[in-house]
Parts: structure tokens; sequence; C-alpha cells
């Protein structure tokens, strides 16, 4: 589960490869379910500016989704080669950073799905969690 920045939004992540939005206030689901995952999902999180959500599954894609009314924004995010572990927006909400099985470290232009340049490598083991500083580095 993960809370938008303002804390009005819950996002819930399901066994079913389903998100459901919801009122955090009332309770109240807002919208249909969102689909576009081929395994359960096991990750969420809003960007910083409450525009954009990111969930992960079990394989080795992201969707990017818009926060507020729910449809995707492009298609998954590919460019690892193992399982997706971790998932962190920008403070400035422009850059998402992935971190992979893989060893990897994949930066993406959030607006846009695009990756931002070659994984970054040579990690001794895969990447559980990582986070991009206040300027928007790693």
């Amino acid at each position: 589960v993960a809370f938008s920045p303002d804390g009005k939004l819950l996002a819930s992540g399901s066994l079913d490869q389903t998100i459901r939005l919801w009122d955090a206030k009332t309770g109240a689901p807002i919208g249909e379910p969102l689909r576009g995952h081929d395994g359960r999902v096991q990750f969420l999180a809003f960007s910083p500016d409450g525009e954009l959500l990111a969930s992960r599954s079990d394989g080795q894609t992201i969707r990017l989704w818009e926060a507020k009314t729910g449809p995707p924004v492009g298609e998954p995010l590919r460019g690892h080669d193992g399982r997706v572990q971790s998932v962190a927006f920008s403070p400035d909400s422009k850059l998402l950073a992935s971190g992979s099985s893989d060893q990897t470290i994949q930066l993406w232009d959030a607006k846009t799905g695009a990756p931002i340049q070659n994984p970054l490598g040579n990690y001794d083991d895969r990447i559980n969690s990582h986070g991009l500083s206040p300027n928007s580095s790693l």
C-alpha cells in the first residue's frame, strides 16, 4: 500500500494483479481496479508531486499510472534482465530509479517512461533498496 503525498489517496496492490485507489478519508474505492500487470502487485509508490503512481509486480517490469485518474502512462517499463526489487522517484518527480536482481540500477524519465541512460552496474549483489538525493542524483 502507499499514500499519496497529500494523504487523500491510498493505493493498494493485490494478488489478483490489480491496483485499487481509495479515498483515504472515507475508505470508498475510486474508479475501477487498474489492470496491466502479469503477476501479483508487490510495490507501489506515488511521485512526490502526486501526479504519478509507480507499480511493480513479480516480473521484470514497472508500470506508471496517472495517480488521480488511473490510466496507465505508456507501455510497461522494461530494462532489467532480472526481477525489479525497488523503485524510487526523485524529489522533483522527474526521474524514476529501479533496482534489480540483475545487479543494476536503471534511471527513467518519469513522464515518458524512456530510459535515461544505460543501466548502472558493477554491484556485487541484487539491488534491494536505493534512493535519490535532494538534487535527484543517486
